[in-house]
């Protein structure tokens, strides 16, 4: 009998891949907790750790317990990007929550590969650096600038969507049986965290348009940079250190998620 695209994940083996999925919700949970920890020490000047997840990653890595939870972290993360790659390829959801899912299974496709390079002893540099050396060689290509302004513009466009889905609460269509008693402290969690990485977003995407329009790959930055910018701003240590929480806010709430991810 042919395999149809909702037959995919059932049965013992789709179990086991929902499993691996939901522990990717977990595992980007301990890693927004950290990038929080990290950010707030930005704010506050102190530590000197960049606010980035490849450090935090690193410093997870530091022991032989970490090294183990950072290859954990691979499959988990793997898991739930190929769990998003069959959303957006085999389902019969429409184009734009595909496209959403294909997005998602790109970004945890990219942090399993990163925990690996991690694990392996190697980061492949900051995010910062990743992404100067990213737009210089985009900036190479014929309509070089056109193409990474258009990224940049991409990537302000997600950080807006994550900060109206936040203020929206459209994040709880994401969830499916979560206590009635613990709804409140859900609703708050994911409406301040989904803000607060929109906000981060928004800041990256503005730098990466500005290395765009300047033809300049050293005003292109990764989470660090925008954190920096933001910490440059009227009033930056305060709206740093609430970005911060709000990052913390998101790893709670991917806890949730792990639990009560409608899958």
């Amino acid at each position: 009998m042919a395999t149809t695209p909702t037959s995919i994940r059932q049965g013992s083996s789709g179990d086991a891949w929902e499993k691996g999925a939901r522990a990717g919700y977990a595992v980007s949970g301990g890693l927004h907790l950290m990038l929080g920890y990290l950010i707030a020490q930005v704010a506050f000047g102190g530590g000197g750790e960049e606010a980035s997840s490849s450090n935090a990653l690193s410093q997870v890595g530091e022991s032989t317990l970490g090294a183990v939870l950072l290859w954990i972290a691979v499959v988990a993360f793997a898991a739930l990007g190929l769990w998003q790659l069959a959303d957006a390829t085999l389902s019969h959801r429409k184009a734009s929550d595909r496209f959403k899912a294909l997005a998602k299974a790109g970004v945890y496709l990219v942090l399993a590969v990163t925990a690996a390079s991690v694990a392996m002893g190697s980061s492949g540099g900051s995010d910062d650096q990743q992404a100067e050396g990213l737009v210089s060689t985009a900036l190479g290509w014929p309509g070089g600038q056109f193409i990474v302004g258009a990224v940049g513009l991409g990537i302000i466009a997600a950080g807006l969507f994550h900060i109206v889905k936040g203020a929206k609460k459209k994040f709880l269509e994401d969830l499916t049986g979560v206590p009635r008693g613990s709804g409140k402290a859900v609703r708050g969690l994911g409406m301040v965290g989904y803000i607060a990485k929109g906000i981060a977003l928004g800041a990256v995407g503005a730098l990466i348009t500005y290395a765009a329009v300047t033809a300049d790959p050293d005003k292109a930055e990764g989470l660090d940079g925008a954190v920096q910018s933001l910490l440059d701003l009227p009033g930056g240590q305060i709206i740093v250190v609430l970005v911060g929480v709000g990052f913390a806010a998101y790893g709670l709430y991917s806890f949730v998620r792990a639990r009560y991810a409608r899958m």
